[in-house]
C-alpha cells in the first residue's frame, strides 16, 4: 500500500476521494478524532467527505487504503447517510485548528496556537494524531488576504501538547472560514449548522456582516435566533440591515417583541422603517412575504441601464429577472406603478431604447393583503418569477419572488429535510 507515514490535515482536506474502481466519491472536508484517557494519542476514526449535492458523509479510516498522489483511495461502498457528529467526536478543521494550547518544551513551557496537525497510521489499521504544528502565542487571528500570522512556528509531538482536547473560550475561526471560503452561503450554512453551539457562535463572530447575513438567510429558524441573540446588539442590528428585508422580517418575527424593538431602534431609521412596515403585515400575505428592494427604474431609463443594474452581483437571480417601472420616487413606496419588464425582453431589444416603451402591463399587481394562495396562483398562471405589490394609491411597495413563496409553502423544517433527501 502506498501511504506516506505522515499526512497533515491541512493538506488532506480538499483532496479528492476515489473508490477502488477509480470513480470519484467526493472531497475530504474534515477529519474526525476522539480523545480517551487510555490512549496517549488522539485516535483518528474517519473522514468527513463531501459528496455530490454538498452532502457530508462519514468514511471510517478503516476504509482508507491509500493517501497519496493528491488523492484518497477507499475500499467498499460509502454509506451515504449524512454525517452526524457524536458527543465524543471532535472535528480537526472545525474545532481544533486555532485552539490555544500549552507546549511542554524541555527548555520551558510556552503558549501556542494550533495551525495544523499531522496524522499517522499505526500498527494495524488505526490512525492517530502524532504531531501538532503550532505558532507561539495565542493572539486571536484577524486575517485579511494580505495579512500574515506572527510568531515562531514549530512541529511538536502531540504528547507534549496540553489543552488540545479542550475547547477554549473565544477561539478564533479565521482559518476555518478560509478553508470554506469558496462555499456558497447555503452550503456554508450547512457546515455551520453541524458545529457545536459554542463553535457556531465563534464562526459567526469571525464573519463580516454581509457574509453572516447571507448565511443566516439559509439557516433553520432556531439557528438564526441563537446566532443573532448571541451577537452584541449593535452588531446584530448591522447584520439585520445587511439581510434581505423579507428575510430580516421573518427573523424578527421569531424574536420577542421587546427584542424586536431594541434591534429596530439600533438600526438606521430608513432600514428600520422598511422592516416595521413589513412586520405590520400578516406573514402569510403578499405584504408579509415581499421584499421592499426590487429592481426599480423610471420609464425613461435605457435598456442598457436596466441590464447594467440587473447584472450587479448583490442582486439575487429571482430579483434580477424583473425590472419594476414606476414614476419617481424610485424607492418604495414609489410613485405610480407603470408595469414590469422581463430580463428576456431586455436582451431582445436595442440597448439605446427606453424601458418605458416595452412595458408588460398585463400583469395585475397584488395588494399587500393578498393571501398566499392568490400569490401562488398569479405566479403559476403567468409563469412569473416575481409579482409586484402596490398600495391603495397604486404605488409600488414591494415584490414577491418565487423563492419567498417557496419558503412559505414548504414545511417549516425543510432546511433540515433537504439534508436527508439529497441522495434519497
Amino acid at each position: 500500500m502506498s501511504t506516506p507515514s505522515r499526512v497533515f490535515v491541512g493538506r488532506l482536506t480538499s483532496l479528492s476521494v476515489f473508490d477502488p474502481l477509480g470513480d470519484q466519491v467526493g472531497r475530504v472536508r474534515d477529519v474526525v478524532v476522539t480523545f480517551t484517557a487510555s490512549r496517549r494519542r488522539p485516535r483518528v476514526i474517519g473522514l468527513v467527505v463531501e459528496v455530490p449535492g454538498r452532502r457530508r458523509v462519514f468514511v471510517p479510516m478503516t476504509r482508507v487504503t491509500s493517501v497519496d498522489g493528491g488523492q484518497v483511495i477507499t475500499t467498499g461502498l460509502v454509506n451515504m447517510r449524512r454525517f452526524e457528529q457524536r458527543a465524543n467526536e471532535v472535528l480537526v478543521m472545525a474545532e481544533i485548528l486555532e485552539r490555544p494550547v500549552t507546549v511542554n518544551d524541555p527548555e520551558g513551557a510556552f503558549e501556542a496556537t494550533v495551525e495544523d496537525v499531522a496524522i499517522e497510521r499505526e500498527r494495524g489499521r488505526d490512525w492517530s494524531i502524532s504531531k501538532v504544528y503550532v505558532r507561539q502565542g495565542t493572539q486571536k487571528s484577524s486575517l485579511g488576504p494580505f495579512r500574515r500570522r506572527r510568531g515562531t512556528t514549530v512541529l511538536v509531538p502531540v504528547e507534549d501538547v496540553s489543552g488540545i482536547h479542550r475547547h477554549a473560550e473565544g477561539q478564533s475561526a479565521a482559518m476555518l472560514l478560509e478553508t470554506y471560503d469558496e462555499l456558497k452561503s447555503a452550503d456554508l450554512a450547512e457546515v455551520i449548522h453541524d458545529l457545536p453551539k459554542r463553535r457556531r457562535a465563534e464562526v459567526a463572530e469571525a464573519m463580516d456582516d454581509a457574509r453572516l447575513a447571507d448565511v443566516l438567510e439559509e439557516l433553520p429558524e432556531d439557528d438564526q435566533v441563537e446566532i443573532l441573540e448571541g451577537l452584541p446588539v449593535d452588531r446584530a442590528a448591522d447584520v439585520l440591515e445587511a439581510m434581505e428585508p423579507d428575510d430580516a422580517t421573518d427573523l424578527l418575527h421569531n424574536l420577542p417583541e421587546e427584542k424586536q424593538e431594541e434591534l429596530l431602534r439600533r438600526m438606521e431609521p430608513d432600514e428600520a422603517a422598511d422592516l416595521r412596515r413589513l412586520l405590520s403585515y400578516d406573514e402569510e400575505s403578499a405584504g408579509g412575504m415581499m421584499t421592499t428592494e426590487p429592481v426599480i427604474l423610471g420609464p425613461e431609463a435605457s435598456i442598457a441601464e436596466a441590464l447594467a443594474v440587473v447584472r450587479r452581483a448583490e442582486i439575487s437571480p429571482a430579483l434580477a429577472s424583473t425590472v419594476y417601472v414606476c414614476r419617481a420616487p424610485h424607492e418604495t413606496p414609489t410613485g405610480k406603478f407603470l408595469g414590469i419588464v422581463h430580463i428576456q425582453r431586455l436582451l431582445r431589444e436595442p440597448p439605446h431604447g427606453a424601458i418605458g416603451g416595452i412595458l408588460d402591463k398585463e400583469i395585475e399587481p397584488l395588494t399587500a393583503d393578498a393571501p398566499l394562495g392568490q400569490v401562488t396562483r398569479i405566479l403559476a398562471t403567468y409563469n412569473l418569477v416575481g409579482v409586484p405589490v402596490v398600495d391603495d394609491e397604486g404605488r409600488l411597495i414591494g415584490a414577491v419572488t418565487v423563492d419567498d413563496v417557496l419558503d412559505h409553502i414548504l414545511p417549516d423544517d425543510w432546511r433540515e429535510e433537504r439534508r436527508e433527501v439529497t441522495h434519497g
